[in-house]
């Protein structure tokens, strides 16, 4: 094996590749990336069994060959690189790697023990790249992160013909995310719950192309994979992962079906509020907000320690309503809604909000985020 490749197509590929690699293999070959290459190019391959990622580059191949290196050791060597070609060569148990005065030496492992990679899905349609991976940084927002929940920590991605909805709870909010994609079959029907870091590194890697082909194969007891492919920098990727097992809860009903109190509030304002009066809450306590007469007041502190409050304008409708949230989960809704002006929409105090942006006073229903109370401090 030996070719020669750019220093930031191949870095930015390993890096990709390596993303994925366990902390703690089960077994030593599976922190390893794969190095194959051949007269079409390079191809760089990891996988642990649950997720694949497969970069696909150009590069000067000379001789034809495959090697297994330490994935995250070649990661840290290609982003210390100077800029100036790599030049890569199999030397029997090792792999030496060249770079300007830069040199290398790196020990190999047996390839015949690496798995083979799955292969990818028929694929199931294709959706516009910068939107797909806009609307999953969106949609991820609200995952849970407990892995003794693993259910929690996927987004369930929902097609039904023209349309991908994207769900995702941790049990305190809730994110719903709606857009257009075009499927090859016009009555496709299929859900999946795909890991959400898995979901939102694929996404956000894939927007080099124009578009993502996304490739589903499920069964009955909702096993199977899932596939992403598109173009990056310097060639094409594409990332595998078997979907999460168990059943997601049926949360499309907790958003309700009419509000008593809506308010309308300036997104810049209400985040630098938020931020400024939440520096005095203490930990797990909520920041209050108060809509009355055309003003939201928000409050933290309580008791002997420090406090702060500060008010801003709102527009409402409705009651008056008195109610307290997370302060950072708050945050993590208003700074993903585009919109300038955001919606929040009450049914009581004890009730979540749903927070949604506002174009000329109409709430926008393809993102959705909402959120429980917290109970205040008396």
């Amino acid at each position: 094996m030996k070719f020669r490749v750019e220093r930031d197509v191949l870095a930015d590929a390993v890096a990709w590749a390596a993303r994925s690699l366990p902390v703690r293999p089960s077994v030593p070959v599976l922190a390893g990336l794969l190095i194959e290459a051949t007269d079409d190019g390079l191809v760089l391959s990891t996988f642990d069994y649950e997720t694949s990622a497969r970069a696909t580059l150009s590069a000067q191949v000379s001789d034809e060959g495959r090697a297994l290196v330490s994935g995250r050791l070649l990661a840290d060597i290609c982003r210390s690189l100077p800029a100036k070609p790599v030049d890569m060569v199999l030397d029997g148990a090792r792999v030496s790697l060249t770079c300007g005065s830069a040199r290398f030496s790196l020990q190999t492992m047996p390839v015949e023990d690496y798995p083979a990679l799955p292969d990818m899905p028929a694929a199931t349609g294709t959706v516009d790249s910068e939107g797909f991976a806009h609307a999953v940084a969106q949609a991820v927002t609200a995952a849970g992160r407990d892995d003794m929940l693993p259910v929690l920590t996927g987004v369930r991605i929902e097609i039904d013909g023209s349309t991908i909805s994207l769900l995702a709870t941790d049990r305190f909010r809730l994110s719903h995310r709606e857009l257009t994609w075009s499927p090859h079959a016009p009555d496709v029907s299929a859900a999946a719950l795909v890991p959400a870091r898995v979901l939102g590194d694929t996404a956000k890697a894939l927007t080099a192309g124009s578009e993502v082909t996304i490739a589903l194969s499920t069964t009955g007891t909702g096993e199977g994979i899932i596939g992403f492919e598109g173009d990056a920098p310097g060639g094409r990727r594409r990332t595998t992962t078997r979907l999460l097992d168990g059943e997601f809860p049926k949360v499309r009903s907790l958003f309700p079906g009419e509000h008593l109190t809506t308010a309308l509030v300036d997104k810049t304002a209400l985040i630098e509020s938020v931020r400024r009066v939440s520096l005095v809450a203490e930990r797990n306590t909520a920041v209050q907000l108060a809509f009355s007469d055309g003003v939201l007041t928000l409050d933290a502190g309580s008791g002997d320690e420090a406090q702060a409050s500060e008010s801003i304008e709102a527009s409402i409708q409705g009651d008056d309503i008195t109610t307290g949230f997370n302060p950072q989960f708050l945050l993590d809704g208003l700074t993903v809604i585009d919109q300038q002006v955001i919606e929040l929409a009450f049914t009581q105090a004890s009730k979540p909000v749903v927070l949604s942006g506002s174009t000329e006073g109409e709430a926008e229903t393809a993102f959705r985020y909402l959120l429980m109370p917290r109970r205040l401090l008396s």
